[in-house]
């Protein structure tokens, strides 16, 4: 079956994905993103009223692809709960070590725009973390554990942790270290509930 045409909004959204992830979204420019897809500027902004509409339409398509790759982690991963969350942890580290690895596209348009606690993109980055957290609730709360809401809160801490210290140290096993950590919470709380 053949591969159904990208739109030019798809092919702008592409362009500016890869660059963004590569170089932040302030050190790149729509002329470079218009230039990435091999579109005018006037066509860019076409479809897109501003860069931050390109920087929410960015994130918004990041979100489900993350989400739908942890959960595949999670349900592919052999042995109990706790060793199917530090299968994430595990999995993100063999990703992190890859040489264009650059860390979580969220937190790092959080941090560009720190200044700026209202953009959109912020909005999509709180909203993406919330959605791992409330999954991993959920899952914990059918597992019968007790305060599943917290024990999910803390394996965004750590995941989002480990994240940075990762970006940091360029040392993907800090991941695996949070990993650790995140299957010792995960088996106390299912040893006390």
């Amino acid at each position: 079956m053949a591969k159904p045409e990208r739109t030019t909004r798809e092919g702008i959204v592409d362009a500016a994905s890869k660059l963004f992830y590569a170089e932040g979204i302030r050190a790149v420019s729509v002329d470079a993103v218009a230039e990435a897809a091999g579109v005018t500027k006037r066509t860019l902004y076409y479809h897109f009223d501003s860069k931050d509409d390109l920087i929410a339409a960015y994130l918004e398509g990041r979100d489900q692809p993350n989400l739908s790759l942890f959960r595949k982690w999670f349900e592919a991963a052999d042995g109990d709960l706790a060793a199917k969350v530090e299968a994430i942890f595990v999995n993100l580290a063999r990703v992190a070590r890859h040489p264009k690895w650059k860390g979580c596209g969220f937190l790092r348009t959080a941090a560009e725009l720190a200044n700026m606690p209202g953009h959109p993109a912020i909005r999509i980055g709180a909203a993406h973390k919330k959605k791992f957290e409330t999954w991993l609730a959920q899952v914990f709360c059918d597992a019968g554990i007790d305060d599943a809401g917290e024990l999910a809160r803390q394996m965004l801490l750590l995941l989002d942790g480990s994240f940075a210290v990762v970006l940091l140290h360029r040392d993907a096993s800090y991941m695996e270290s949070a990993g650790k950590a995140a299957a010792a919470l995960v088996r106390g709380a299912t040893a006390t509930s």
